[in-house]
């Protein structure tokens, strides 16, 4: 009886779980400028540098890079193939189909990769990325804690990790006014919405465009700045 009436004085509406819904704000996504990631780079010695520069230049996520070997390039043809990842140091295909792609590669890029093979320790498995302490890969939540998050901090950027960089390239490409299409596949990504998450725009980004916004709801305010205002007496 006692639990009837316990129920029955229950909002019906608090067993209702609202898809997507959370009581949590939602943390604004953390993307860099070009002028940050210098600066971040400015900081690291090898091989972080070339681990961020892959990160920025091609937005991969951070199992794909450290899973990277020489084998996977082909500088003649200037491409790469993404195949695979590696998670606390297990290797394993990349995450989806979709994420198993050929990417370019920008001859600057290529350029920086090779200069930075012609002194990259040797391994067994070829690795870009070797662990010189044990010849393997990486694990990148010991490099989050210990590299990036206080690189970040030295340069004022909090809470800096390797999906800073994803995010911030897929904001470049749009900065840049590639088709979403494009930037879809660039990401590897099986639906565009998902590629639509990712990101944000850049202030200078809002502004040109909020300009042109302004500019086309407000032509006769700049009419009346451009013409001298005639005398009323």
């Amino acid at each position: 009886m006692l639990w009837g009436l316990m129920t029955a004085q229950r909002n019906p509406l608090g067993l209702v779980e609202i898809k997507g819904g959370s009581s949590r704000p939602r943390r604004k996504k953390l993307i860099i400028t070009s002028g940050q990631f210098q600066q971040i780079c400015d900081r690291l010695d090898e091989p972080f540098r070339t681990m961020v520069v892959i990160a920025m230049c091609l937005g991969l996520r951070v199992s794909e890079i450290l899973a990277l070997k020489w084998s996977d390039f082909d500088f003649e043809e200037g491409t790469l193939m993404i195949t695979r990842g590696t998670v606390h140091g297990r290797i394993g295909r990349v995450k989806t189909d979709y994420s198993e792609d050929e990417m370019p590669l920008h001859p600057d890029f290529a350029e920086i990769l090779l200069s930075w093979q012609a002194k990259c320790p040797t391994s067994e498995e070829g690795w870009v990325l070797p662990n010189p302490n044990t010849g393997g890969v990486w694990h990148a939540s010991v490099l989050q804690g210990d590299v990036l998050v206080p690189t970040g901090k030295g340069v004022g950027i909090e809470r800096l990790g390797w999906h800073t960089f994803r995010h911030s390239y897929r904001s470049m490409l749009d900065a840049c006014g590639a088709p979403v299409g494009v930037q879809q596949k660039l990401m590897r990504h099986a639906q565009v919405s998902t590629t639509m998450k990712y990101g944000n725009a850049y202030m200078t980004e809002k502004r040109k465009a909020h300009g042109a916004v302004v500019q086309m709801v407000l032509p006769s305010q700049r009419e009346e700045t451009r013409q001298p205002r005639r005398n009323s007496a």
